[in-house]
């Protein structure tokens, strides 16, 4: 069975949006272990599961459950125990959490599909009382980067997936909490209120800390 001591943390953000600096201030704290991306892999498991729910749901059971059937056995997709498994494998896989974790999670660039408020939902589906830091920053900043500077002018793509990910951090009320890179940079002891709704205590000397070391952004 997994693991039913965790809790969960997302972080919901665009590529050069300081989130591995914010990743790395999350680890300080004792018992957390957020990782770094994994291209989206979850969507994926996502994907799947979406797609088996819809053909198990497809046309009378008793006709999908016929050998004669083009989708027999379709229709026992068991919902549930997917649930589980699909946890596990992500907890065993991509979250790794060593022993002493308490709270595990990843840190993601890539929320900018149509279907992302369908994915969240799923991902608290399998992964109970998750939670999601919404981290922005000025833009300016973020388009300068060689990596959206290539190529046609980005701005109004970077645009939309904001907008997209604040609308997500609004719908989720208190399951969401929302960051700004330059705010954090500019004076860490913003990042009190994070500590706060995460109900973890504010070290600011550790956080400084971290932050006086170059992280990639």
């Amino acid at each position: 069975m997994p693991r039913d001591d965790l809790e969960y943390l997302f972080v919901v953000t665009y590529g050069r949006s300081g989130s591995t600096l914010l990743m790395g201030v999350l680890n300080t704290l004792p018992g957390y272990l957020v990782r770094g991306e994994n291209r989206d892999a979850l969507h994926h498991l996502f994907l799947f599961d979406k797609t088996m729910r819809t053909e198990s749901a497809r046309g009378p059971k008793r006709k999908l459950r016929q050998p004669t059937h083009p989708f027999f056995g379709i229709a026992g997709y068991p919902q549930e125990k997917a649930v589980r498994q699909l946890r596990r494998l992500a907890v065993d896989t991509v979250l790794r959490p060593r022993e002493e974790t308490r709270v595990t999670g990843f840190k993601e660039i890539r929320w900018y599909h149509q279907d992302l408020e369908e994915y969240v939902a799923w991902l608290r589906e399998v992964f109970p009382g998750a939670r999601f830091l919404v981290n922005t920053r000025d833009h300016a900043g973020v388009l300068k980067s060689k990596w959206w500077a290539e190529g046609e002018d980005k701005s109004e793509h970077l645009a939309s997936i904001e907008q997209r990910i604040l609308s997500l951090a609004d719908s989720l009320g208190d399951a969401a909490y929302r960051v700004h890179y330059d705010e954090y940079v500019a004076d860490p002891t913003v990042l009190r209120g994070l500590f706060e709704w995460l109900g973890e205590e504010f070290d600011e000397e550790s956080v400084r800390a971290t932050m006086a070391v170059r992280h990639s952004i």
